[in-house]
């Protein structure tokens, strides 16, 4: 069963997507933002060509749009300008469109060559990232997984698997691709998801550890400031120190990703078609 993308994934995706794309994202809460478009931003979303076309045949100076974005349909209620965004929206999928055309997420097949016949590709989407684990320490976990997009079955270290497989973007002659029972933006949030589990089954002793080690921090700056009242601005700073150098932290952050149309099981390279 597909389980759709949870409002606050939207809205983290929302956030990493205009910022990777050198958009300014402003005035952040759980629910809403407002982001300020760019000129090329503008072009590819908001469906004003007569406009641009005016400008730069007049030399005029450019109005990039701005918007507010909100994932809380209650809060959207409440205000006439902001747009909703949530699974399904028109205005997510043609986020995902854009990213997919961009590169990011990128389209390979199989480099099959046949004389006769027809051959099935099976999709897979893939995504390629590291998880980081911050404190005063600092320890990087790179990762490559894929999720069949008709089977739902998935795999780690799919970079590995396929890196030396004949691949190119354009399909070959007498094959063609199998339509997904999955959607790809649900094949990418079952891999988030299955990140997720992973993290909170870990062993989080050294999470555990900065915490104590904080502790400990703060208990020797309040001895240094025992007999100071009221505590300088100095004493907030560096408290505020300990807690940015030590507070533990795990980012996930996808580097890339694809859909990879497969005759053959990644697993299985001894039935590679020839």
């Amino acid at each position: 069963m597909d389980h759709p993308m949870q409002q606050t994934d939207i809205h983290q995706f929302l956030n990493e997507f205009f910022t990777e794309y050198q958009c300014p994202v402003t005035n952040i809460s759980a629910t809403s933002m407002v982001v300020q478009l760019t000129p090329e931003m503008d072009k590819a979303l908001m469906n004003r060509p007569f406009y641009w076309h005016y400008i730069e045949k007049m030399g005029g100076l450019p109005s990039p749009m701005q918007l507010t974005f909100e994932t809380s349909f209650e809060e959207t209620q409440k205000s006439k300008t902001s747009e909703m965004v949530h699974y399904g929206s028109p205005r997510l999928h043609q986020l995902f469109s854009f990213a997919l055309k961009q590169g990011k997420f990128g389209h390979y097949y199989e480099d099959i060559h046949l004389k006769t016949g027809a051959i099935p590709l099976k999709p897979w989407i893939c995504l390629n990232g590291k998880l980081t684990y911050q404190c005063h320490r600092k320890k990087e976990h790179f990762f490559s997984i894929a999720l069949s997009l008709i089977t739902g079955e998935m795999l780690n270290n799919f970079h590995s698997l396929v890196e030396h497989w004949p691949m190119k973007q354009t399909i070959s002659s007498l094959c063609f691709p199998l339509s997904p029972l999955i959607k790809p933006a649900s094949g990418i949030q079952r891999i988030k998801n299955h990140l997720l589990t992973t993290l909170h089954q870990e062993n989080h002793s050294w999470a555990e550890e900065a915490n104590l080690k904080i502790k400990e921090e703060i208990r020797l700056l309040e001895q240094f400031y025992i007999d100071v009242d009221p505590k300088p601005d100095s004493y907030e700073r560096e408290k505020e120190a300990i807690q940015t150098q030590y507070d533990p932290v795990i980012q996930l952050n996808i580097i890339n990703g694809g859909l990879f149309y497969l005759n053959s099981h990644p697993l299985n390279t001894n039935e590679k078609t020839p």
